[in-house]
């Protein structure tokens, strides 16, 4: 590895940044173990690490996976990646509350900052956007699965008002939710827009 590229990825094992996680693992000779390098444990000497481009990498070469930071979980953004997957099972059991960024913030014990940020980078879209998606895909569903009325359905996936469901429903999908069912039921609509 190039010595200003190396001074660069181990500043980044110094400060525990993200910036190489999931690109480089950490391996410190004297330990034989490989870390990401983000992992909480003690920082190791310069002249004791060596960085490799994969975990199989550095497996081969005879490194075992660190039980702290578990490089081997998860994918190469395991802490991120498990941080999005816990929003994303908080969505998928809360959509139909008043949920926003700042309660999923709270209910992780995070800053809705740092949570925007993660959330953002693992799945390229932000968390109020999954809490849309979900919403819609539920939407969706119950509309043609159910002959619940519009506005019910509405208020299971957290809109207290009908007229306001029904504008958010078409601003989604371009039809209102009656027309939505009426056609994907196999009928035809006669409200107008």
């Amino acid at each position: 590895m190039d010595p200003e590229l190396f001074k660069l990825v181990y500043e980044g094992v110094v400060n525990r940044a993200t910036t190489y996680d999931g690109i480089y693992y950490t391996a410190v000779k004297t330990t034989k173990i490989v870390c990401r390098p983000t992992c909480r444990a003690k920082t190791p000497l310069a002249s004791n690490v060596v960085f490799y481009r994969s975990l199989e990498e550095a497996i081969r070469a005879g490194y075992r996976p660190c039980k702290r930071c578990r490089p081997h979980e998860n994918g190469p953004l395991r802490p991120d990646a498990a941080l999005a997957k816990c929003v994303d099972a908080l969505i998928e059991a809360r959509y139909g509350e008043k949920l926003t960024l700042t309660r999923l913030a709270a209910s992780l014990a995070m800053s809705p900052y740092h949570l925007q940020r993660v959330y953002k980078k693992v799945r390229g879209f932000s968390p109020q956007e999954s809490i849309e998606q979900t919403r819609l895909k539920h939407t969706r569903e119950r509309l043609l699965a159910t002959d619940d009325p519009v506005a019910e359905i509405g208020e299971s996936v957290g809109f207290g008002s009908p007229s306001y469901f029904t504008y958010w429903f078409c601003k989604k999908t371009g039809i209102s939710p009656s027309e939505f069912r009426a056609i994907n039921k196999g009928g035809t609509s006669n409200e107008r827009r």
